[in-house]
């Protein structure tokens, strides 16, 4: 039996999205079976290169909205080198504005509210995250441009109310709020 393709689709042309491009993302992590609860790394995100020791997160980020909506970045955000600590220390950098983002707080704020949104329980927490990102442009290892998550944009930012909404801070570990009982037969979406 032959498959016909003749009715496909063409190809989609991605170009690089611009670099400095603002976008909001959500961040899954597809996990790589490596963990050190000495660490905190449980669960099976974190990954591991056994030829270099280096363990990190293997992330992708999907665009939410505007022009390039559903277009996907990859990435890697450092946990460990065994060259030193710089590289754990900019993962551990990324993964903080990521939460200020996420959760609507400045980088400057420390207040005990701010603070507890900067903790997690795991990387579970991470996997599923929506927050503004910067895509930048980078050659690879072939001169060929390529998209790259490195930055978080956070309240900070004169562009983040525009893409993030007026939405109030939230804390890392808010209690959930019952669901009022409804008053009438309407289903919930039609009120």
């Amino acid at each position: 039996m032959s498959m016909d393709f003749n009715n496909s689709d063409n190809q989609s042309n991605f170009d690089v999205i611009p670099n400095n491009t603002l976008a909001k993302v959500r961040m899954s992590i597809k996990p790589g079976g490596y963990d050190d609860p000495n660490q905190g790394w449980v669960g099976g995100y974190a990954t591991k290169n056994d030829s270099t020791g280096s363990v990190y997160l293997s992330c992708e980020f999907v665009i939410l909205e505007g022009e390039y909506a559903r277009r996907k970045v990859w990435g890697i955000i450092g946990l460990h080198s065994n060259k030193g600590a710089e590289w754990g220390n900019m993962g551990r950098s990324f993964i903080k504005a990521i939460l200020n983002s996420s959760r609507g707080f400045s980088e400057n704020d420390n207040s005990p509210q701010a603070q507890n949104a900067r903790k997690i329980n795991g990387f579970a927490d991470l996997d599923g995250i929506e927050f503004l990102a910067k895509i930048t442009t980078k050659k690879d290892q072939n001169e060929e441009l390529r998209n790259e998550i490195r930055f978080a944009i956070t309240p900070d930012h004169k562009d983040y109310q525009a893409f993030m909404g007026n939405a109030a801070p939230v804390s890392a570990k808010a209690p959930a709020t019952p669901a009022a009982p409804a008053t009438n037969n309407r289903p919930a979406w039609a009120r």
